[in-house]
């Protein structure tokens, strides 16, 4: 078995592995990136892309202030402590760094997102906006022939079989049909898409996390790496307690792979891998769905652990809950749509449990309401999004998209139930038909004045950010009254796992004493969160990604050959 040598091999293709290779390479160090799908991008690619480092340079440049203190503040008052505060110090002093040296030295270039709020507005520390980075929109006609190498978005994201949106495109598409000034927006929208469509098999102008996932692409090819995808990792090896390199295997050929200073894990996280997974979920949802990408065979965990490396306590951390709702595509594949923004927060929709009652305020964070529905226990789960015909032309349901001329597909699947009334729509759900009909008139009596005496909706910058500010005169609440009326079943799901392999502030993998294990690295979700299973705000799962995946590079670049000693 012959065996090829490189300074550095990064396992896994998301934003942490990329940035990790891209840094790594821009270090001067040969670089390998392993990705065992065929395409690379991972749950970023299909995610919002959101990067979550507070007093990053960009934010400055925006006029918009704040402070590593005010950052330490805010997360003190929103997360429980840390058994060791050093990995998160790391992120919050580093951060910003990282961010500016991406800028500088790799083709990812983000923008501040000036009024996206922290999650927790009200709480000391908390800003308006401009931690949260977002993509600069990406052409990924500069790509070439490798843009098939990068993951599309979820098709329920795209419109017209393969069109990305930015987020102040949607404001538009809503107004098009009385705003002029809209339509004309919409109409140049779509001209540019039918051009890309005829040298592409999807658009090319991407936003969100695609926008990210290839701008980091971008990064790894002009800076030399070599990227192999379709390829499984069958094990590390070890040489004196030091990690030196990796077993690999594709298309039924095996191979050994030396890496002179360090082996940095970038797999994702341990949503797919059952036996870890269990070890962090709440008793009696231990078969909870994911939006994660799918994993491969053995996780990161699985491959730190076999060098040694500790997992998060159990029961210490758990997942960054999202509610998610499953359907079958046109094409028979099993989708998992993650409610996060599109929905739950805009006026006119409501979430009940199984005896008919709301249980939490719909416009929290997507982490807020898992935990509501946590707490409700067994009656809210699966719960109900409820909505009517208004809601569901404007905004869309879960998979059902804005002005869907047909929902009947979704009907007869089971996905969406519909009824001409609300007595009629809680036999299909199997909840009490008083309880839901009383649920909705004190709502809508509500409503109609602007206000939601039960929970509070629309209580802060927040919340009233995921609204529509074109309602008035709160952007949060609408009644529910124009039949037909229509319910989605949302589970618990995670968009990654808190939980993960133990690293010191190095990004180097810990062994059971405390002890960093020579050669090994590990960022991404395959990292314990530095947040400690709290999620404080917009990209605090992408924001340490990328942050670690620099520091993991950059510290390794700097290891001598044999991996021992300082850098």
């Amino acid at each position: 078995m012959t065996t090829e040598r490189f300074d550095i091999v990064v396992i896994g293709a998301g934003a942490a592995g990329m940035t990790a290779a891209a840094v790594a390479a821009a270090e001067g160090q040969r670089v390998l990136l392993v990705e065992h799908a065929q395409q690379v991008g991972g749950t970023t690619a299909i995610s919002g892309g959101m990067v979550w480092v507070p007093a990053n340079h960009r934010m400055a440049e925006a006029g918009i202030p704040d402070s590593i203190d005010a950052a330490r503040t805010y997360l003190r008052n929103t997360m429980p402590a840390a058994d060791d505060a050093g990995s998160l110090e790391a992120f919050l002093q580093r951060g910003p760094e990282a961010i500016r040296y991406l800028a500088d030295k790799t083709s990812v270039q983000l923008q501040p997102v000036k009024t996206y709020p922290d999650y927790y507005p009200d709480r000391p520390g908390a800003t308006a906006g401009g931690r949260v980075l977002e993509p600069v929109p990406f052409d990924a006609g500069t790509l070439g022939p490798a843009f098939g190498l990068l993951r599309p978005p979820l098709p329920e994201f795209m419109l017209f079989g393969g069109m990305m949106v930015s987020r102040s495109d949607i404001p538009h598409l809503r107004r098009m049909a009385r705003s002029p000034s809209s339509a004309l927006h919409v109409g140049k929208l779509m001209a540019c898409y039918a051009m890309q469509r005829l040298r592409a098999p999807r658009g090319t102008t991407l936003y969100l996390g695609n926008a990210l996932a290839g701008r980091l692409l971008k990064s790894v090819l002009d800076l030399g790496v070599e990227l192999r995808t379709g390829t499984s990792v069958l094990g590390l090896l070890s040489e004196n307690g030091r990690v030196t390199g990796v077993e690999l295997e594709s298309s039924g050929r095996r191979q050994k792979v030396a890496a002179a200073r360090a082996v940095i894990l970038a797999c994702g996280g341990i949503s797919h891998d059952a036996q870890r997974r269990a070890r962090y979920m709440p008793a009696g949802v231990d078969s909870l769905s994911t939006t994660v990408s799918s994993g491969a065979s053995l996780s990161g965990a699985a491959l730190a652990e076999s060098a040694g490396a500790q997992l998060s306590r159990p029961g210490a951390r758990q997942a960054f809950w999202v509610p998610a709702s499953t359907f079958t595509r046109r094409d028979g594949s099993a989708g998992v749509f993650p409610h996060t923004v599109t929905d739950r927060g805009k006026p006119g929709i409501i979430a009940v449990d199984r005896q008919g009652r709301r249980f939490v305020n719909e416009g929290v964070s997507y982490h807020e309401f898992v935990l509501g529905q946590l707490r409700a226990g067994a009656s809210a789960l699966p719960a109900w999004l409820i909505c009517d015909r208004r809601f569901l032309w404007k905004y869309g349901l879960g998979c059902v998209q804005p002005f869907s001329l047909s929902t009947a597909r979704l009907v007869d699947g089971g996905y969406l139930k519909r009824a001409d009334t609300l007595a009629g729509l809680a036999r299909e759900l199997g909840v009490p038909a008083p309880a839901l009909e009383e649920t909705v008139r004190a709502f809508n009596a509500d409503a109609r004045n602007g206000v939601d005496t039960g929970f509070g909706r629309g209580s802060d910058i927040y919340q009233r950010h995921l609204g529509d500010a074109d309602h008035q005169p709160n952007p949060c609440v609408a009644p529910i009254e124009q039949a037909p009326f229509y319910a989605v079943a949302v589970r618990p799901a995670d968009l990654g796992m808190a939980a993960g392999v133990v690293a010191d502030s190095a990004a180097r993998a810990l062994a059971s004493d405390g002890t960093p294990i020579p050669g090994l690295y590990v960022c991404g979700n395959d990292m314990e969160s530095v947040m400690n299973g709290a999620y404080p705000g917009p990209g605090i799962t992408l924001g340490p990604a990328l942050v670690f995946g620099y520091i993991a590079a950059r510290h390794a670049a700097r290891m001598p050959a044999d991996g021992r000693g300082s850098p």
